[in-house]
Order: structure tokens, then C-alpha cells, then sequence
């Protein structure tokens, strides 16, 4: 395949939203994507995930969620929102193909892909910000005989009734997982946490905790964090006599140092913690074979570890060889703006409202796309 059509690589939000705006502004692209439907990733989460912002921040561009989905949408609703979206868009996608590195040749870039190589003028790069898994290499982990998995592999709570299970990590992901867990009748629900969190409730009074936040975001982090941390003491409470303590940086000093996004949770979830059905204990520092070792020195023995412990980008084999990418394996440029000339990122900023922030830098990079075609004529 070598046309004059734009490869998108990754059919997820971010390339979906590409493609459909290329599509509204008359530029033919493809869509390349390695599994067998869009919204893999989406796919492949537990079954109990909500999104952690509404649907109002949530769409994509020229499309709504279906009437009836819920306020926050499922998991199910998510993908079958995409699978919508892809269809009424009439996008071009070539499942089943990997794309497993990008090279430049002669003024346009060559893809080395699953089904052979390919080139292209203008590639976009959208597989998504938590891309892979990461489980740190904790000291004897290999020896654990008991159960050890990243979030990205569990589902539900139904092998784990009875249990004693560990969730390593104290995101968003981590406390629901460990609701999830409570719910679904482990023996013991602790949760080690190595960096305190700072905690936003999905849902207060009435009003989307993303909605209040996305207003925020554009202030200096030491305004915005005075309504936050006020909003923190009465939404969420003290705490401290749990285990979770609040942080000295506040929420947004902390986005805007190493954009890391707070743990967004349900009243539930607190609810669960004070009354000790879920404990909080230190972090995680070494692993024995049957059990593990707590930064306190603290030794338990819990049945089964979850490390909701991140992903990575998972850029480097696809582009790492093209000094594109930080310390941290993210785009140095990704949005609207090109990274190397025909080569673009988008979806690589974590924030509130991240879907619909796909469809703004789809949006951006679509226009940057045309206005560069017209140079080219006009040249």
C-alpha cells in the first residue's frame, strides 16, 4: 500500500477523532490497527470501568453518546461509542495490521508493518498514552508463589472471592479495583501506597468533578489549588487516620510538575476505607515467596498482588530511534504541532476531559495538516 492517503496508526479515540476530522475537511487517510476492532484497549479493561469524566468532556468530534448512556459511561458504553463512531464517520481501517517501526526515507516516512512496508507523506502516531503495562522490578518478585498480575489483566472480582489480595498503587485504577474486590467478596482488600494521592470524587453535588477541574487547569497551580484542596476537605474529608494523608502538593502543582492526574473515586470507595474493608498500608518493597515486604518493614501474605502500578507509552521501537521522544518515552511535540516534518502525536496528554481533548488536538492537527498542503501547492 503506497497512496496519497495520511496513516493514522491506532484506532482508538485519538485516531478515530483524527481520521473523522480529515475526513470532514475532504483529506483521505487509513487508519492502521493491530487488533481485530477499534477501542481495543477499551476492550480489554475490568468490567467494572467508568470513565472518570463525564460524557459532556467526553466526545469526540461531530458525534454524541447514544440517548440513555449514563452519565459517566461504561466500559461497554465507551466501545460501542466508538464502534458508532467509526461506522456513521465511514472511516477507512485496516485491522489486523502492526505497525512496528516508522523510518524516514526521501522526504516521506516508511512503515515497517505486519503486512509489509508501506509509505506515506504524512503519518500520524495515535496508540495511545498507557500503552503498556508496567510492573516495577521489585526485589524477588520472581520467586512470589502466589498471584501476581498488572490492572491491565484483571477483570473482575470472581477468581478472587476469599482471597487475600494486595493492590499495589493508589490511582484511579487501584481503588476501584480494590472496591471491586470488596464487592466481589475477597477475604482481605489492602492497598500499599508509596506516594500519597492527592483524591477528587468523580461526582460531587450533583456536579462532574472534571467539569470544575477543566476550568481550573488554565490557572497557575498555586491559584487553582486553593478551591482544590477546600474542595478535597469538604467533599472527601481527612483521611489521615486511614492512611491517606493529604499531600503538600496540591493537585494541580503536582499535574503541571509531572503530569500525574489525581485518584478519582466514589463516595463508595472512602465509605469502604473507613470502615476498614479496604486497609492502607505502605508501599510495596520486596517481594519473599510468600508474601511481601511494606517499605515499614511490615511483612504480610497476601494471596494475590495487583499492580495498578501505570503504563508506558510503548513508543520506542515504533520511534525511539528518531529523537522524537523524552526521558520519559513521550512525544516531545504532540498535538497539533508537527514533531518532525510529517510526523505527529496525538493523544499523548493526560488530563480531565482526555477524550474530548483528543478530539481538540485531532481538531489542531488536522488544520495544521491543510494549511501545510497549501504551502506545498502554492510553492
Amino acid at each position: 500500500m503506497s497512496d496519497q492517503a495520511i496513516r493514522i496508526i491506532g484506532a482508538g479515540p485519538a485516531g478515530l477523532a483524527m481520521a473523522a476530522e480529515l475526513a470532514h475537511s475532504g483529506v483521505r487517510s487509513v487508519v492502521l490497527e493491530r487488533a481485530d476492532a477499534v477501542g481495543a484497549s477499551w476492550r480489554e479493561r475490568y468490567d467494572r470501568l467508568r470513565l472518570n469524566t463525564c460524557r459532556w468532556t467526553s466526545t469526540l468530534p461531530h458525534s454524541r453518546y447514544a440517548k440513555g448512556t449514563a452519565l459517566f459511561p461504561s466500559r461497554d458504553e465507551t466501545v460501542r461509542y466508538l464502534e458508532d463512531y467509526a461506522e456513521r464517520h465511514r472511516l477507512d481501517i485496516r485491522f489486523g495490521t502492526r505497525v512496528d517501526r516508522i523510518e524516514a526515507a526521501d522526504g516521506r516516512w516508511e512503515l515497517h508493518t505486519s503486512l509489509g512496508k508501506d509509505t506515506a507523506a504524512q503519518v500520524v502516531v495515535a496508540t495511545g498514552y498507557e500503552h503498556t503495562p508496567l510492573i516495577p522490578r521489585w526485589p524477588a518478585r520472581d520467586r512470589f508463589q502466589g498471584h501476581l498480575l498488572h490492572a491491565a489483566e484483571y477483570r473482575n472480582a470472581n477468581r478472587f472471592r476469599g482471597a487475600d489480595a494486595l493492590v499495589v498503587g493508589p490511582g484511579c485504577s487501584g481503588m476501584e479495583i480494590a472496591f471491586d474486590l470488596v464487592k466481589g467478596g475477597a477475604g482481605r482488600v489492602r492497598v500499599a501506597v508509596r506516594t500519597q494521592p492527592n483524591i477528587m470524587l468523580r461526582q460531587s453535588g450533583g456536579l462532574p468533578g472534571d467539569v470544575p477541574a477543566l476550568a481550573l487547569l488554565s490557572l497557575p497551580p498555586r491559584i487553582a489549588d486553593v478551591p482544590a484542596r477546600l474542595v478535597r476537605r469538604l467533599s472527601v474529608g481527612d483521611l489521615s487516620d486511614y492512611g491517606l494523608v493529604p499531600p503538600a502538593e496540591g493537585l494541580f502543582a503536582r499535574y503541571h510538575r509531572e503530569r500525574k492526574t489525581p485518584a478519582i473515586v466514589d463516595k463508595e470507595v472512602l465509605q469502604a476505607i473507613r470502615d476498614g474493608r479496604i486497609a492502607i498500608v505502605a508501599g510495596l518493597e520486596s517481594f519473599e515467596q510468600t508474601g511481601v515486604t511494606l517499605a515499614d518493614g511490615t511483612r504480610i501474605k497476601p494471596e494475590v498482588v495487583i499492580a495498578a502500578t501505570g503504563y508506558s507509552r510503548g513508543l520506542e521501537p515504533l520511534v525511539g530511534h528518531l529523537g522524537v521522544l523524552d526521558e520519559r518515552g513521550v512525544p516531545r511535540v504532540h498535538g497539533g504541532p508537527a514533531a518532525a516534518p510529517g510526523l505527529r502525536f496525538v493523544g499523548y496528554a493526560p488530563r480531565p476531559g482526555q477524550i474530548g481533548h483528543m478530539g481538540r488536538e485531532a481538531r489542531q492537527a488536522t488544520k495544521q495538516i491543510n494549511n501545510e498542503a497549501k504551502v506545498t501547492v502554492g510553492a
